[in-house]
């Protein structure tokens, strides 16, 4: 990991034509602009881990069905 110390309207540039620029920083955090080609998808790292959390936890739903479908059930008597 690279740990770069940056002032508001200093950039970075990573290979690919990806610009990142420092827009402002403050005691509640920094904002980040940037700039990529339209190809390239730019995702926030905790919206990523929600939805592999929520494929994990839709694997493990799926699962249960599956499973439920094996067991066999007793077929009871309706009531007279």
């Amino acid at each position: 990991m690279l740990i770069l110390g940056r002032r508001p309207g200093d950039t970075l540039i990573i290979d690919g034509g990806i610009k990142i620029v420092v827009l402002q920083c403050d005691r509640s955090g920094v904002r980040l602009g940037i700039e990529a080609p339209s190809d390239v998808t730019i995702l926030r790292g905790e919206i990523v881990n929600q939805i592999a959390d929520e494929n994990k936890r839709a694997n493990v739903v799926s699962e249960a069905k599956e499973w439920a479908t094996t067991i066999p059930l007793k077929k009871t008597e309706s009531p007279r």
